[in-house]
């Protein structure tokens, strides 16, 4: 099997369940962790500060991505040395495994030869390498467990429904609920099979049982099996972190094992024959009704054929009060994406912009976004927090931005014309002439360009070369640069000739009655 790093979520989960009082193999079996991964993220807790009766509140982010960064293996491959060492000896296991040897049998064989590695490692090399599989053997009946428990759930197709929104027939799918000790049924009916879906589903559920189960055991729905395995199911990050928000656990049923969860896989058929065969529905929502309405009567009422007792009173009276407390307000569902930082410093997620810090352009990160936050992890570290956005809108945060290309980045203006005013006040009003303009941003690369010359030509040369180029009203960043390169940011501007205070007339000037507005006004008298 290949390594796999565990996630955040997950490491939560197992400190968890340790903090509610699970011991190391109770943690293995309800995470499906190897108990030495388990025993190895609660020594780092507890080195780093971690106590039993501190309550959940220790498991900050910051917290948990020091215990991953203490655990985090160095490996190249993703195996360890057992691994390899397997892999020298390849061929003697190869036929023992023609010979058709059990794993523990070959793990027998290779102690006697000195070889010395775990028995589950033998297990997972014969599996994954060898491609060796044993088949179904027998099974036992299970016991229903203690009344409110375990919930088992499973999909199933039930037919069309009108839907108003696409004027169309749609599919639609049964997510069904049953305790496992009553087999009281809950129905809800959905057109799709996500996993909003099914955490809006389960939200339903627990208003119509009055609270929640401890234990659910659904099928390896996508929406929250992420990697099917008999022994170590990779589950849906929203769907985990929802189990924990609402504090029941997740026990998977292997895949193509109806037997591990008997109890709702003949409700399907039960549900698909009793309440949706032969009728007829105005739409969903319609189709919603009646099925709870269903569920209490026609399904809660009827003699159970294994029990021989009224599912619905059998619930009331032994299962209801034992449910952990049915939620009070309705849980924020969040996304999880994994996004690529580019070269603006940037990430997208959900056709909005984020900014991130540091250097971490080209790097993926993983991001939590619910309807108020986006949280950003890199390597299990929280590196930053923005506020949600609308589509088509960003969130940047200046600190994440170099230095040089902040105030650019963010078209912060009166930041610019301060930086221009520390070099003289001529050169810091040249540059708010620059800017004061209808549409000042595009004038901003001009200001760059004068305090270019502050850093070629010094600040002295350029505040004098500004204060004349301001007396002559020229506001132009290219008169000053050549103003500078021929030297005459200091020339002075001639004084205008002295005029004379008598006033002589010219050689040919004529009389002024000459001119027809003086006859005009000699008529006029």
């Amino acid at each position: 099997m290949a390594f796999r790093e565990v996630r955040v979520f997950e490491v939560r989960e197992v400190l968890r369940l340790w903090l509610a009082g699970e011991g190391i193999r109770a943690t293995e079996r309800l995470v499906g962790f190897d108990r030495k991964t388990v025993r190895r993220y609660v020594e780092a807790a507890v080195g780093l500060g971690l106590v039993r009766d501190g309550g959940d509140g220790q498991l900050s982010d910051v917290f948990i991505g020091q215990v991953v960064e203490a655990v985090r293996p160095h490996r190249t491959d993703g195996h360890g040395a057992p691994w390899r060492l397997l892999q020298v000896h390849h061929g003697e296991i190869a036929g023992w495994v023609k010979e058709d040897l059990t794993a523990v049998k070959i793990h027998e064989l290779l102690e006697r030869r000195g070889v010395s590695v775990p028995c589950r490692t033998v297990q997972r090399y014969v599996a994954d390498v060898l491609g060796r599989r044993r088949g179904r053997g027998s099974t036992v009946r299970v016991n229903d467990g203690e009344p409110g428990d375990e919930l088992q759930v499973d999909f199933g197709r039930m037919g069309l429904v009108f839907d108003p929104a696409t004027g169309r027939d749609r599919v639609v799918h049964a997510l069904i609920f049953t305790a496992c000790f009553s087999r009281h049924c809950f129905v809800w009916l959905t057109h799709r099979q996500t996993t909003d879906a099914v955490i809006v589903g389960c939200e339903a559920a627990w208003v119509f049982f009055g609270g929640v189960f401890r234990t659910l055991i659904p099928d390896n729905l996508s929406a929250v099996v992420e990697g099917a395995d008999a022994l170590e199911p990779r589950f849906n990050q929203a769907f985990v972190e929802y189990a924990q928000a609402r504090g029941f656990l997740i026990d998977p049923a292997r895949v193509r094992s109806p037997q591990d969860k008997p109890r709702v896989e003949r409700q399907v058929q039960f549900v698909r024959g009793s309440f949706f065969a032969g009728e007829t529905f105005i739409d969903l929502a319609d189709a919603q009704c009646r099925a709870e309405a269903w569920c209490r009567e026609r399904a809660g009422l009827r003699v159970h054929g294994t029990t021989q007792q009224r599912p619905a009173e059998v619930f009331a009276a032994e299962e209801a009060p034992r449910l952990l407390l049915a939620p009070t307000s309705l849980y924020d569902v969040p996304i999880y994406v994994t996004a690529k930082v580019h070269r603006d410093h940037h990430i997208e997620v959900a056709r909005s912009l984020y900014s991130i810090p540091g250097a971490l352009i080209g790097a993926r990160v993983e991001v939590r976004a619910d309807r108020t936050l986006v949280r950003i992890f890199h390597r299990g570290q929280l590196i930053k927090v923005h506020p949600r956005q609308e589509p088509g809108r960003r969130s940047t945060d200046p600190e994440d931005l170099p230095a040089a290309k902040t105030v650019y980045a963010m078209r912060d203006l009166d930041k610019l014309q301060r930086m221009a005013a520390e070099h003289g006040p001529n050169v810091g009003a040249y540059a708010s002439a620059l800017l004061d303009i209808p549409l000042p941003w595009t004038k901003m690369r001009q200001v760059y360009a004068l305090l270019g010359l502050v850093k070629k030509w010094g600040a002295d040369r350029v505040d004098m070369a500004c204060a004349s180029a301001l007396a002559h009203e020229q506001v132009n960043v290219g008169l000053i640069s050549r103003m500078l390169e021929r030297g005459t940011e200091q020339a002075t501007t001639p004084a205008p000739p002295a005029q004379p205070e008598v006033v002589v007339a010219g050689r040919f000037a004529r009389d002024p009655v000459h001119f027809a507005i003086a006859r005009t006004a000699e008529a006029g008298r």
